[in-house]
């Protein structure tokens, strides 16, 4: 779903480019210097700062206490990261950002849920060569999502995760078994609710690919459904309503929280390398 834009002196990108120059200007700092108190390579620094590379969230969170700009440099970075997709995606992202609800049903293993290296893998192997910089955007458009999971006031997130997607790993035993622990991890916290959705389950109405619920606080929704290659946003009240009642269904079949829980720290045990 990762596409490089078209760079403009109007996209949030080169905003964000150019506030990192105009604060390393105003500050005083080479290059040199920023890179030994951020420990962050001078190099990759200054492509943040020309636009020509996107940084992982961590990097934002640290110029932002380095240049003391009480958290700027984030709120421009959650902006940027959406140049990185396509119309229906960076619309759906979007939203995703103001649900107070998310409700999903995946095929594979979610962004929301992927270890970097998982990431890593999953996006490289498309049949489509990958450049090692179009890879590491990728991967930090992709796991800059999981940032709506560490807020303070996250959303309350329901994902019934197929079994098959508990059951394609990928070649490195530790690359899958750390995938697992993590989805694990995952399923302990407050705000997640992980179910699985077992093969015993049979065939159901959305076996054609994952899908995504969003509630706003006004109690507004979309429906997202999503495919290997392409993706559709749905915004009319009846056909929301329509997918909400197959996952319903779908959560209906799926192992109850702590049988879900049970079954993927099952999993955990076994894949240890």
């Amino acid at each position: 779903m990762v596409e490089r834009s078209p760079e403009n002196e109007d996209s949030a990108r080169a905003v964000l480019a150019s506030e990192l120059r105009h604060l390393r200007g105003t500050s005083g700092r080479s290059l040199a210097q920023l890179a030994d108190e951020t420990n962050y390579d001078r190099t990759y620094l200054h492509r943040l700062e020309t636009g020509e590379r996107l940084s992982k969230l961590p990097v934002m969170e640290t110029l932002d206490q380095v240049y003391a700009t009480g958290g700027l440099l984030v709120r421009l970075w959650k902006l940027a990261r959406l140049d990185a997709f396509k119309d229906k995606y960076r619309l759906f992202m979007q939203l995703e950002a103001k649900a107070t609800i998310l409700h999903a049903y995946a095929i594979t293993v979610p962004g929301l849920l992927q270890t970097e290296d998982f990431a890593k893998f999953s996006l490289s192997s498309s049949p489509t060569p990958v450049s090692p910089d179009e890879l590491e955007e990728a991967v930090a458009a992709r796991l800059g999502r999981q940032e709506l999971l560490q807020r303070d006031r996250p959303p309350n997130v329901r994902i019934i995760l197929d079994e098959s997607a508990l059951r394609r790993p990928v070649p490195d035993p530790k690359i899958w078994h750390d995938q697992l622990v993590r989805i694990s991890e995952a399923a302990e916290a407050q705000h997640v609710t992980i179910q699985v959705l077992p093969f015993a389950a049979g065939v159901h109405s959305l076996m054609g690919g994952s899908l995504w619920l969003l509630w706003m606080a006004d109690g507004s929704g979309v429906a997202y459904l999503e495919g290997n290659k392409s993706g559709e946003l749905l915004e009319e009240p009846a056909e929301v309503e329509r997918y909400r009642l197959s996952y319903d269904q779908l959560r209906d079949a799926a192992l109850s929280p702590p049988d879900s829980a049970a079954f993927i720290r099952q999993l955990v045990e076994d894949s240890r390398p």
